[in-house]
């Protein structure tokens, strides 16, 4: 675990520094700058391009990871990383002539209950294309272990980029629909500057020799597209079906829970970049039980974390509605169900890793379709009659159910379980720090309420994980730290 540690925190590290500007920029440039019907513009179109972009990435970022380790020559992988390139092009062709042909009719189709949208929708496939190549050029730096900097671009990168697009449209220098083309740019430049670092760390000599296992690498990857799509579709589905049934503005609101409720996810997405390379790497070599003994480490680092971050925002969530400028407090609910969905997500560990590098992979994929079709069906009952909480409820009830699943996929075929006996600890550790803060309220602004209670939060929450030993690498990162302290104190 010593180099998914390091790595890891520094992910950790960067993720939160992207995630702090993106904070600015959700929670207080979009809502005041931008207002509720273009953010919710945004919101539709980032999602939509989330769920193309794995077609036109033709599952290769996650091919190229599984089956780098297995090249054992530096010529057999300089030609497989080449065809992982040139792949992709096989469905994006197709699609932009699809959409170029039949894009009246989609138009038609998608923009009934919110018109101002149909200006925009050509952006989505330009967005995915880019999004597609940026993971993977990612995918490319992850499999040489440097996904500290990619991470940067990933998660820092179009942030700044949107923060002083927003301060550009307060001053009047663009207009609310340049925003929006400028924003598809940046996405555009995203996927530039992954490019130019992927080039660093490792010169591409493009061969245009098909590898060995050509049956292998497509049918994995067509997997992946499905896979993927399905993962894509869980996550910003509902997004992408609110405006079919409400007015766009309820996108925003929903974007501003969905925001918040997202950073219980963070520190499993910093973790997960260095964790899926390795992953592939021990199954590969048949290291089955130092794969067992990574899944349950960091599943409950994972939870410790995550559990924290869930209070955090739970806990002064009252506190945070009213520091955001704007009417988007009616989003409150679904900061907690959306919540508890990504809280889920987290305790699993790496369980996608484990699956997409097993010969069982196939057989998930079948309940990740009749998943979606749940999600589909749900979100067509509850949308219309409870707006957004109907939307988060059947968000909820999906993640819950397509977790689950791999779960006991993970534990019935691999005999494998993230969970411990330290996660009933865990559990119960929240539910206490809960039940014991949930009522505490104190009569100061609200950033001074924040700040207090947060801090309160911590102490008494990371003082018991570390009295009770629940993760021992969070133990020995805090020992570490207080070593380094006293070091420099001396010094």
């Amino acid at each position: 675990m010593g180099i998914v540690i390091k790595q890891s925190a520094k992910n950790t590290v960067v993720t939160y520094f992207g995630f702090g500007i993106g904070a600015i920029n959700a929670l207080f440039l979009y809502t005041t700058f931008l207002g509720k019907e273009y953010y919710g513009i945004v919101g539709f179109l980032l999602s939509a391009a989330n769920i193309l972009m794995p077609f036109m990435a033709f599952g290769a970022h996650n091919t190229m990871i599984r089956f780098f380790s297995r090249c054992k020559s530096e010529e057999e992988r300089e030609k497989f990383m080449s065809f992982m390139l040139l792949m992709p092009i096989i469905l994006i062709v197709p699609l932009t002539l699809l959409i170029y042909f039949f894009y009246d009719s989609i138009v038609a189709e998608v923009v009934a209950q919110n018109p101002s949208v149909g200006s925009f929708l050509w952006l989505i496939p330009v967005v995915g294309i880019c999004m597609a190549y940026f993971e993977i050029f990612y995918a490319w730096v992850k499999v040489h272990m440097k996904s500290v900097f990619g991470n940067f671009i990933s998660e820092v990168l179009v942030r700044v980029i949107v923060m002083l697009l927003l301060i550009a449209l307060h001053f009047d220098y663009i207009g609310k629909d340049d925003f929006i083309y400028c924003l598809s740019g940046a996405y555009a430049l995203q996927f530039l500057a992954m490019n130019v670092y992927a080039v660093y760390v490792k010169m591409p000599k493009l061969s245009f020799a098909i590898p060995h296992n050509i049956k292998e690498l497509a049918g994995y990857s067509l997997f992946i597209i499905l896979s993927g799509s399905i993962a894509n579709l869980l996550i910003d589905f509902d997004k992408v079906v609110i405006p079919a049934y409400k007015a766009i503005t309820e996108n925003a609101v929903y974007s501003v829970a969905i925001f918040m409720a997202t950073v219980i996810a963070v520190p499993s997405r910093a973790m997960l970049q260095i964790i899926y390379p390795i992953t592939a790497k021990l199954m590969s070599e048949g290291k089955m039980e130092e794969l067992s003994e990574l899944y349950k480490k960091s599943a409950i680092t994972l939870q410790v974390i995550g559990g924290l971050i869930m209070l955090g925002i739970f806990l002064n969530i009252d506190e945070m509605y009213k520091i955001i400028p704007g009417n988007y407090a009616s989003g409150t609910m679904v900061v907690f169900i959306i919540g508890l969905s990504r809280f889920y997500d987290v305790i699993v560990g790496n369980n996608n890793a484990i699956i997409l590098n097993t010969k069982y992979y196939k057989t998930v994929m079948f309940f990740g379709v009749m998943t979606v079709i749940v999600m589909l069906g749900l979100l067509k009952l509850l949308i219309p009659p409870y707006g957004i909480i109907g939307a988060a409820w059947a968000t909820l009830i999906t993640m819950v159910i397509y977790n689950t699943v791999k779960l006991l996929f993970v534990m019935k075929k691999l005999n494998m379980s993230p969970f411990s006996v330290n996660t009933l600890k865990s559990f119960a550790i929240i539910t206490a720090v809960f039940l014991g803060f949930y009522f505490w309220e104190f009569p100061f602004h609200p950033i001074i309420n924040i700040t207090l209670k947060s801090f309160l939060i911590s102490l008494i929450y990371i003082g018991i994980n570390y009295k009770l030993v629940i993760s021992s690498d969070i133990n020995n990162l805090i020992d570490k730290t207080f070593s380094m302290l006293k070091h420099f104190k001396k010094a």
